[in-house]
């Protein structure tokens, strides 16, 4: 085979692995990349795993630029120098640890705990996996100052990662996050690293934090009347093998739903993901089998979670009585318009409440909180952020609900995080209360439709694997920000939005204002036709994300086959203007 050019830093790193205090199975795989396997030598050394907006991920294997017991080690070992710095006035530092269904999940747990126990941290360790959410639930309950979940979200099956949580439930943001980072660049040895943990440190937990987590969610309903009418109402739920599989049935019978038929082949733990190519709620392949299970029993609403449990997908009848499935901008929309409908309804609007969307979500959700008079507020891409808006409020406003368009959904502030557990619970009660006036959830998605105008989103993923990959997509985004187009599909771009230069420029007369968030590397373009369009490399994934939206009127249900068509020609339209490749 034909050798590849590897980079002097890259057989440094490798090399400082080969020498140091590193078990014999990693040297060897070392050894074998550096003479058979140089491609992926320099995939697995080129850079180390760094935070994005969901933490520490990456694909598992031999390498600091991999997911092993060496990577998440020393970003543990950050982690706690930074809480030991930051608390060091408190008697005892602790923390939350869980993991999810994937393979090594639990290994990445055990090391992650015994790597604070022996930093003398104390550790509330999940015995079993268990959904995210209810690691953000826990951190908050047993007053720690931090916590980790393993998991890699909606991820394929070669990939897991490390969600890092603050005091408040939320995942780090800045100035935390770029600290733990700037601690963990500190460690130069792997002897820095104190894996030898100290089992007096960490505490197993059980059940007992799931029947207070359930007892929380149980607090959310609005409308349990309605459900003890309706409590038949046929549901069809997969865990995708994750971790929704005992605490989302189990929600659904707190709120009062009795018919709750799961997809046997999905309902069990396994990090391989055998049914599904990606375990990930957003594509349909993900839903077939929980589709044709709904078809077989005529049911009322379709549920997929992911495998950490923050994420649903849903699958409602159209008027054809067919199965269609709904983005997450749509589910947003629907829970906002539910949520604000039954909180006027019971006078629980005082003019303190808010919700949060991220500035790539639809701005459907702010239109339907305008209409209720309740603040909303765009915040960057990650709940992360909506954590944070929350935080700032404490004690002067109350949170109702909060979205972004990736299927995620928050309600509440006792979780600081998306929680598919409690979406599902209530996505559930939505569509007993449609049902309860003569409609479907998809009529009444297009009755918000009628009221506020038929908003229609769509998300291009181009990916770029690898070294090179990342160069590209750093290329694209210069490129787009140094030479922004001035027409998109034969209208003018009248508003620029730079959230890494924090200015928003108006076209027409040049005027500039500052955006009021966090730098990041986000731009959005604004058309006269009211296109919009956003662009943002993942923090996550290899990839590059473009989200379009897109609006006009609908003055009849009649007329949803014809406007859906027509706007998805219109972003197709957008599209294909700049020339994206996926």
């Amino acid at each position: 085979m034909s050798k590849v050019n590897i980079d002097k830093e890259v057989l440094q790193k490798a090399n400082k692995w080969l020498e140091g205090n590193y078990d014999e199975d990693t040297k060897n795989r070392i050894r074998e990349m550096m003479q058979n396997e140089q491609q992926e030598l320099v995939e697995s050394f080129y850079r180390d795993l760094e935070f994005g907006t969901g933490g520490l991920r990456g694909i598992m294997g031999v390498g600091s630029n991999r997911m092993n017991k060496y990577t998440v080690g020393m970003a543990t070992q950050g982690l706690a120098n930074y809480l030991k710095a930051r608390f060091s006035k408190l008697n005892k530092i602790s923390v939350a640890v869980a993991c999810d269904s994937r393979n090594n999940s639990h290994y990445f747990a055990k090391v992650t705990a015994e790597v604070f126990s022996a930093n003398d941290i104390f550790v509330y360790l999940f015995e079993d996996l268990r959904p995210t959410p209810e690691l953000s639930f826990a951190i908050r309950h047993f007053k720690c100052q931090s916590g980790v979940v393993i998991t890699a979200s909606h991820n394929p099956k070669e990939y897991n990662g490390y969600k890092a949580y603050w005091d408040d439930g939320g995942q780090l943001i800045s100035p935390h996050d770029k600290n733990v980072i700037a601690e963990v660049q500190k460690i130069q040895d792997i002897d820095d690293v104190r894996f030898n943990g100290r089992p007096e440190n960490i505490h197993l937990v059980g059940t007992e934090i799931d029947k207070e987590y359930l007892a929380e969610i149980k607090k959310l309903s609005l409308s349990p009347e309605l459900i003890q009418k309706h409590k038949d109402l046929k549901i069809v739920y997969t865990p995708l093998h994750g971790t929704g599989y005992k605490l989302v049935p189990m929600a659904l019978e707190e709120f009062g739903f009795e018919n709750v038929a799961l997809v046997e082949q999905q309902d069990i733990p396994d990090g391989n993901f055998p049914t599904v190519k990606s375990p990930n709620p957003e594509e349909a392949a993900a839903l077939q089998r929980a589709l044709e299970k709904a078809r077989k029993i005529d049911a009322d609403l379709v549920m997929a979670t992911d495998p950490d449990a923050d994420r649903v997908g849903i699958a409602v009848k159209n008027p054809e009585n067919e199965f269609v499935l709904l983005n997450g901008n749509q589910t947003a929309s629907i829970l906002t318009y539910y949520l604000l409908t039954k909180w006027k309804e019971n006078k629980k609007l005082d003019g303190k409440q808010f919700i949060v969307k991220t500035i790539v979500t639809s701005e459907l959700l702010n239109d339907i909180a305008r209409k209720y008079d309740v603040e909303s507020f765009d915040v960057l891409t990650g709940f992360k952020f909506i954590a944070d808006k929350i935080k700032a409020f404490e004690g002067e406003k109350e949170f109702i609900g909060g979205g972004e368009e990736s299927y995620g959904f928050m309600i509440g502030d006792f979780v600081r995080d998306k929680d598919a557990v409690a979406s599902c619970a209530m996505i559930a009660e939505t569509t007993a209360w449609a049902i309860e006036q003569g409609k479907s959830l998809f009529s009444l998605l297009i009755d918000i439709y009628l009221e506020f105008g038929f908003y229609k989103e769509k998300l291009v993923s181009v990916i770029r694997k690898g070294k090179a990959g990342a160069e590209e997509i750093q290329e694209m985004m210069e490129n787009f920000r140094e030479n922004p187009p001035l027409e998109i599909n034969h209208s003018k771009v009248v508003l620029i939005k730079d959230y890494l230069k924090g200015i928003a420029k108006d076209i027409q007369n040049g005027k500039e204002e500052k955006i009021d968030l966090p730098k990041s590397n986000v731009l959005q373009f604004f058309t006269a036709d009211g296109t919009k369009i956003s662009m943002r490399p993942s923090g996550t994934e290899p990839k590059i994300k473009f989200y379009f939206g897109v609006k006009e009127e609908i003055h009849a249900a009649e007329e949803y086959n014809e406007m859906n068509e027509r706007l998805e020609k219109r972003i197709n339209a957008v599209i294909d203007d700049l020339s994206l490749d996926a």
